[in-house]
């Protein structure tokens, strides 16, 4: 269970938002929202621990995520605005590198079904930078299917993808909660789970 109490955060001078609380259990799917500025971006990062907030404390199953340090940062996953991929790198090779930072190996036939899964097949060994934006995010959405993290914190997913991936994002999104995963996410972009209660967090 992730647990909000009393958050308040600011960027730079500016409060962005104070006396911030909310509770997620397993199977929860939770849309932040609210204008351009309004701190979303601030409080996934905040969610992740990058960042501390002015006030407020975060707890991941009834402990500080300060006081779990490590051990919470091995129940989350962030996916943020960029791809954080290697252009050089294959989407192959950044499989495999995002599987050994969080603890575990992955063989190369899984990787590469996970790969076609997320509809690059046959471009599983090109590197990443030869790759179209909506492939290159589909390449980084694929770190999802190899983390068992708990916890997906995810900030604009749906950026640059076309219609077919928006719609395998979604099916993702509802394993997740099917199997007692948390998600928490923004988006611009109509996000429709079949079979999950969306709940909404309006920062204003």
């Amino acid at each position: 269970m992730l647990e909000v109490k009393e958050l308040a955060c600011a960027r730079g001078e500016q409060k962005l938002f104070s006396d911030l609380n909310f509770r997620l259990a397993g199977g929860e799917l939770l849309q932040v929202q609210g204008e351009n500025g309004r701190g979303k971006t601030t409080l996934l990062r905040t969610l992740c621990g990058f960042i501390q907030p002015l006030e407020g404390e975060i707890q991941w199953q009834g402990k500080s995520i300060n006081e779990l340090d490590e051990d919470y940062f091995a129940n989350i996953v962030y996916l943020g605005h960029l791809n954080a991929i290697k252009d050089d790198l294959s989407a192959l090779e950044n499989l495999r590198v995002s599987s050994a930072l969080s603890g575990s190996t992955i063989s190369d036939s899984a990787a590469i079904a996970v790969l076609r899964r997320m509809g690059l097949r046959g471009r599983e060994t090109f590197p990443v930078k030869l790759l179209s934006q909506g492939l290159r995010r589909r390449a980084a959405l694929a770190r999802l299917l190899i983390n068992k993290a708990p916890l997906w914190i995810l900030d604009e997913p749906l950026t640059a993808l076309d219609v077919s991936a928006v719609g395998l994002m979604q099916e993702m999104i509802g394993e997740h909660l099917r199997n007692n995963g948390i998600v928490i996410f923004t988006t611009h972009q109509p996000l429709e789970v079949s079979g999950a209660v969306l709940r909404r967090l309006t920062l204003s």
